[in-house]
């Protein structure tokens, strides 16, 4: 089952990154990497189109409170979202409280081990603080940063299945689970 989450006043710190809730400051930070070609598609969306667009997404990630702005050297940089899982396409997980972590980094920053170290202290929170049983994560097939990502982390690829984009396009996703009681 898709457990509640709310995580506008949670603030977690990493080495060298802070995750926090998204602020409306936050906006040219935000259209400076999810206008970049390249960056969004992998995640399923098309680049934004103008500022107007990154700010409509922006109150939907603030008023929504699931989603973390990843804070690197005082600049905004990426983010991590904390989905609703599709209770369809993971039905034998229906007894257990879980969410779908969806994640996204500027291209400046790619290759450092930026999201791995962002996406294990989430992960922590979860199990730790928040008390989910598992955790899904979905990467396109041909996305492997994002595949290795999710391997850093201890997801295994599960099942894959069909997803649509935000642009009508339907792809082949890996579906990766994390399960808090078994490690993987």
């Amino acid at each position: 089952m898709n457990a509640e989450i709310d995580v506008s006043q949670v603030v977690l710190k990493t080495e060298r990154l802070t995750l926090r809730p998204w602020k409306e400051s936050d906006l040219e930070d935000f259209y400076e990497y999810a206008r970049v070609d390249g960056v969004g598609q992998m995640a399923g969306w098309l680049p934004h189109k103008d500022r107007e667009e990154s700010r409509k997404i922006l109150r939907m990630f603030i008023d929504d409170k699931k989603t973390f702005a990843i804070e690197y050297e005082g600049k905004v940089i990426g983010s991590v979202g904390i989905e609703r899982y599709d209770e369809e396409k993971l039905p034998e997980f229906q007894e257990k409280a879980g969410r779908e972590l969806g994640f996204v980094l500027s291209k400046d920053y790619w290759g450092r081990g930026i999201m791995p170290e962002a996406v294990r202290r989430i992960i922590r929170y979860l199990f730790d603080e928040v008390g989910l049983d598992f955790l899904a994560c979905g990467h396109y097939v041909e996305n492997e940063r994002s595949k290795r990502v999710q391997e850093k982390c201890g997801f295994r690829h599960y099942r894959l299945v069909k997803t649509e984009t935000s642009y009508g396009e339907e792809r082949d996703c890996w579906l990766s689970v994390l399960d808090r009681a078994s490690g993987n």
